[in-house]
């Protein structure tokens, strides 16, 4: 089977976006037939270099999903040619992304919590000037997206 590639991305890629590449790496890993290729970046480059917030990370640790080594970086114009799915934290991000995308690449980018002919699952709230009840709300939440997408991804290539 082919390999997926998947871009997550929010504002700072340090919350959002590398919780939702580890929650999708290790949901892919669990599934049978899906291979995927995932990675996170931000539209702005606030934290470039930096380890995924503490909260985050301590988050997913609970749910035994290691995101410590990864660094945030920004979105590159490279990155709408290489990856197949750029993921949207929300409108917000969404808008950047179409904003700096090559017109022919449009159509990669999409809502993470509004999939094409998927239930609306809404955008993934930013939990950072929150407490940490607000990271394990936006883990959950990652969790019913991710296994919405890997059920899209799945369903697509049947």
């Amino acid at each position: 089977m082919k390999t997926i590639k998947v871009l997550a991305v929010c504002l700072g890629n340090i919350c959002r976006s590398p919780a939702a590449q580890g929650i999708l790496e290790y949901a892919a890993m669990a599934r049978k037939g899906i291979e995927l290729e995932v990675d996170s970046a931000g539209t702005a480059a606030y934290h470039i270099g930096s380890q995924p917030d503490s909260r985050s990370i301590a988050e997913l640790k609970k749910r035994s999903i290691d995101i410590s080594n990864q660094r945030a970086r920004q979105v590159a114009r490279e990155d709408f040619e290489y990856f197949d799915w750029i993921l949207a934290m929300d409108e917000s991000n969404y808008q950047n992304l179409i904003r700096i995308c090559p017109e022919k690449c449009k159509s990669k980018v999409v809502l993470f919590g509004a999939l094409p002919d998927r239930k609306v699952l809404g955008a993934v709230k930013d939990p950072y000037y929150d407490g940490n009840d607000a990271f394990k709300v936006m883990a959950d939440h990652l969790i019913d997206l991710s296994d919405n997408f890997l059920d899209f991804i799945h369903a697509s290539s049947k």
